[in-house]
């Protein structure tokens, strides 16, 4: 009957553990020490109580989905009605089967091997099979926690340790923990595809000599042609507040307080003129995401520099990390990235609307 039991409860695990299969990012193929504690469940044909026992594995990670391990292990059972204990050493090759790796990690396992049983004053080598299904919970990189229930089939041949039978059957939980070897693999970073080149404007003669918002960008690059005077401006010629922000963040850091202080005087000694407070980001994360943190950029600057009053010549727009000013292959360049720019406008613009985002596939 507990073999009977014991195989369903491998099959119904197995069947259930298979629908929550996931792709794997990484493939960790480190080896690993696995030591165990054990407690055995034995079937009535032993006659004896539950027993308790430890072991040592030793395996490697193939790929996403398989182990390999050898391990050993000592167990011990003490007799029922006077039938007297069994001890039993041995070993096995195991073949792990991991439905997905992650936090929690499921898995079915396979083993082969030998056990070496002493009864009553006789010792008799014999077969064993083990079946089961278990868990793995990574506590970090080099530590997890491990558990398994298994059916473990033992075939004594010709032993007869045990008046009328040489087959016996077991239930077996393992409980320990796997260190593996070195540091865990890092998922590759895929190449982020380089932004198209801004199609170059009709170059008028002569404009290299001339910059009529004297920003010192001439006339030829200068994307913000109506710059204020004095004002702390980009390459391209548009006014740069000094703000930088952290990845991810639209809180403003309070070291930059007093530039916006500067910015918001500027703008008070220029009433009526259109202003638009561009936000921007690094390429980091999803288009969509970097698309709306850029809009919440601009929009924490403006509160700011506002200080509650009605500004209407002041409107916010997000350009998520279309118009970089530095690479982005390097944390220097993506701060750098990580910005708000002001643009003097010939009238006031409406903040962009989401849903006129470019259709532009993510990249992470």
């Amino acid at each position: 009957m507990l073999k009977k039991h014991l195989i369903a409860l491998v099959g119904l695990s197995s069947l259930g553990l298979v629908q929550m299969a996931q792709a794997d990012k990484v493939v960790d193929d480190r080896w690993y020490v696995a030591p165990f504690g054990t407690f055995v469940q034995p079937g009535g044909d032993r006659q004896s109580n539950n027993g308790w026992g430890g072991g040592m594995g030793f395996g490697k990670m193939l790929d996403e989905h398989f182990n390999v391990e050898l391990k050993g292990f000592y167990q011990g059972l003490s007799g029922a009605n006077g039938n007297g204990n069994w001890d039993m050493t041995g070993g096995t090759a195991d073949v792990q089967y991991f439905i997905n790796r992650g936090t929690f990690s499921p898995y079915t396992v396979l083993g082969l091997g030998a056990m070496n049983t002493s009864h009553n004053g006789d010792s008799g080598m014999g077969f064993i099979g083990e079946a089961g299904a278990g868990l793995t919970y990574e506590v970090s990189d080099n530590f997890l926690i491990r558990s398994d229930v298994r059916y473990r089939y033992n075939q004594n041949f010709n032993a007869n340790q045990q008046n009328g039978t040489n087959e016996f059957h077991d239930m077996v939980v393992n409980l320990g923990f796997v260190i593996p070897f070195g540091p865990k693999p890092v998922a590759p970073v895929a190449a982020a595809e380089p932004l198209p080149l801004p199609t170059p404007l009709p170059v008028a003669a002569g404009c290299s000599t001339l910059d009529d918002d004297q920003d010192g960008v001439n006339n030829c690059v200068d994307k913000c042609p109506t710059t204020l005077p004095g004002v702390k401006v980009s390459i391209v010629g548009c006014w740069i507040v000094d703000v930088k922000f952290a990845n991810d963040s639209a809180v403003i850091p309070a070291e930059y307080f007093g530039n916006l202080d500067n910015t918001a005087k500027m703008i008070k000694d220029h009433p009526g003129i259109a202003i638009e407070i561009q936000g921007h980001t690094s390429k980091t994360g999803g288009f969509k995401h970097n698309m709306l943190l850029s809009e919440r950029r601009a929009v924490a600057v403006k509160k700011y520099l506002v200080d509650g009053a009605d500004v209407p010549g002041l409107t916010t727009r997000g350009y998520g990390w279309t118009q970089p000013i530095d690479t982005n292959d390097t944390e220097d360049g993506r701060a750098n990235n990580r910005r708000v720019e002001l643009k003097v406008l010939d009238e006031p613009q409406p903040p962009m609307n989401p849903q006129e985002y470019p259709a532009i596939t993510p990249q992470q």
